[in-house]
C-alpha cells in the first residue's frame, strides 16, 4: 500500500461530541478505503503530539474550523506545511471557513474527498509570531458565531496563562485611549511599506484577504464612501491597542502586528473538481 494510502486521522473531542455519528461513519469511510490509525486526542496537546508523531502518513484531521486552524498552526511551524498536505472533514459547530476552503458538506462526501480528491495549494497569512491566517481577518474584532478568543501574543494557539493575564491586567489598568468617533479606531496600516491611513484619520474597519497570490487589504475610513484598498505580499498595523479577528480566533490586544502573504505555502485535498469560495 503506497503512502499515499497511509492515512493519521485526528479526531477533535468536540467532533466526538458534537456529532458521534457523523465521526463514526467518516471513520468508516476513510477505513474502509485506506489504511488509517485513528487517534482520540483528548485535548490541544494530545492533538498536537499526535500530529507531530504523524511519521510517513498522511495527516487527516476530523473536527471544526478550530480543529483545522490548530493543525495548520502546528505544522506550519513543524515546518511541514511546504511538502505535505493537510486533508479534512468538517465536523462540529463552527465548519463555515472548510466550506469556504472548498472541502464538501456532509461526512461521506468529505471523507470520500480525502481519499479520491488532488491536494490544492492555498496562500497562507503569517504574522510574526508564527500566527496564521487561512481566510482572513478583521480590525476591529467582529463578533461572530463560533468566534472564540485566542491568548494575547500568541498568534493563534499556545501562549502561556501568564500571557494571557498580563494583557487583562494590563488592559484594565491602562486609560482607555481617545476615541474620534463612537466605533472608530486611530491606527496605521501599510501595504509593502505604502502608508495606507495614517493616525490623524479615523478608521472604521480593515479587512485583510489572501486571494490570487496577493493579500487584499481594505481600509474603511470614517466619513469616506469609498474604501482605500491595495493588493500586497506584507501589511502592517499598528496604533492605539486593538484586537483583531484572524478566521475565528480573536486575538489581542496588541499595538503592532504584521502579516505577510505566503502563495501556495499550504497543501488541501479538495475534490477534483473543487475550487475555494469567494464568499
Amino acid at each position: 500500500m503506497s503512502a499515499h494510502d497511509q492515512l493519521l486521522v485526528v479526531i477533535d473531542p468536540v467532533a466526538r461530541r458534537s456529532d458521534g455519528e457523523s465521526v463514526r461513519i467518516a471513520k468508516d469511510v476513510l477505513c474502509g478505503g485506506s489504511e488509517a490509525k485513528i487517534c482520540l486526542p483528548e485535548g490541544p496537546e494530545e492533538f498536537a503530539r499526535a500530529l507531530a508523531r504523524r511519521g510517513s502518513r498522511r495527516p487527516v484531521v476530523v473536527g471544526d474550523d478550530r480543529a483545522l486552524l490548530r493543525a495548520v498552526g502546528l505544522l506550519h511551524r513543524d515546518r511541514w506545511l511546504g511538502d505535505g498536505a493537510l486533508s479534512l472533514v468538517p465536523i462540529g459547530p463552527t465548519v463555515d471557513l472548510a466550506h469556504a476552503l472548498g472541502v464538501p458538506r456532509g461526512a461521506v462526501a468529505a471523507a470520500r474527498a480525502v481519499l479520491d480528491g488532488a491536494v490544492r495549494r492555498l496562500d497562507l497569512l503569517v504574522d510574526e509570531s508564527d500566527g496564521v491566517v487561512l481566510g482572513g481577518l478583521a480590525i476591529p474584532a467582529v463578533a461572530v458565531p463560533g468566534t472564540v478568543s485566542a491568548p494575547f501574543a500568541g498568534g493563534g494557539s499556545g501562549a502561556s496563562v501568564w500571557n494571557t493575564c498580563r494583557s487583562l491586567v494590563r488592559t484594565l489598568v491602562r486609560p482607555a485611549p481617545h476615541a474620534a468617533a463612537a466605533g472608530t479606531h486611530r491606527l496605521r496600516v501599510e501595504a509593502d511599506g505604502v502608508l495606507l491611513t495614517d493616525l490623524d484619520r479615523a478608521v472604521a474597519g480593515v479587512t485583510v484577504r489572501s486571494g490570487g497570490g496577493r493579500a487584499e487589504v481594505t481600509v474603511h475610513q470614517a466619513g469616506d464612501d469609498e474604501p482605500v484598498t491595495a493588493r500586497a505580499m506584507s501589511v502592517t498595523v499598528s496604533g492605539a491597542d486593538f484586537r483583531y479577528r484572524a478566521d475565528a480566533l480573536v486575538t489581542g490586544p496588541v499595538r503592532t502586528r504584521t502579516w505577510t502573504l505566503r502563495p501556495g505555502a499550504w497543501g488541501l485535498t479538495l475534490p477534483g473538481d473543487s475550487s475555494p469560495s469567494a464568499d
